[in-house]
């Protein structure tokens, strides 16, 4: 079989950051880095899971909704796919994910979809940690570029 793209990164290379993962169509996705990989240090299921619920929340309620293809973990628990259509550019990009991890950095409240008739596993969360991954991508991203968008070799 062919190899898919995401297996052709070298994973022994790549940083925290987001990047432009592939391009199919009008279907761009977006790698968001939150962990380096291989290195022992992942994300728990709960934090994980913490972090899909209010990041796509957010990114389902922004002024880019009508683009949002879908937002979800990386089963290596390093970090998520976002999947937005080609209409957006780079700089809009970086500003949801920006404002998406402010938004779970700074949330207070009741899960989003935290309910047991909303969720398939409602009782594995742990926003702490998604707070502190939001908080560590704000500094990753902090001076982030549209040229830091593509994947080191």
């Amino acid at each position: 079989m062919k190899k898919i793209a995401s297996f052709e990164v070298n994973h022994d290379i790549l940083e925290k950051g987001l990047y432009t993962s592939r391009i199919d169509g009008d279907a761009i996705t977006y790698d968001i880095r939150m962990k380096v990989p291989n290195k022992g240090d992942y994300l728990s299921t709960g934090g994980m899971h913490s972090i899909e619920h209010l990041f796509a929340t957010y990114a389902r309620n922004s002024s880019l909704s009508e683009n949002v293809i879908y937002v979800g973990p990386m089963g290596c628990r390093t970090g998520f796919y976002l999947i937005l259509r080609d209409t957006v550019d780079k700089n809009s990009v970086l500003e949801l994910v920006r404002e998406s991890m402010k938004f779970i950095r700074d949330f207070d409240g009741e899960m989003p979809g935290g309910k047991r008739q909303e969720c398939g596993n409602y009782l594995d969360h742990n926003i702490p940690e998604a707070k502190t991954v939001a908080e560590d991508m704000l500094r990753v991203l902090g001076n982030w570029k549209e040229e830091d968008f593509v994947y080191r070799t």
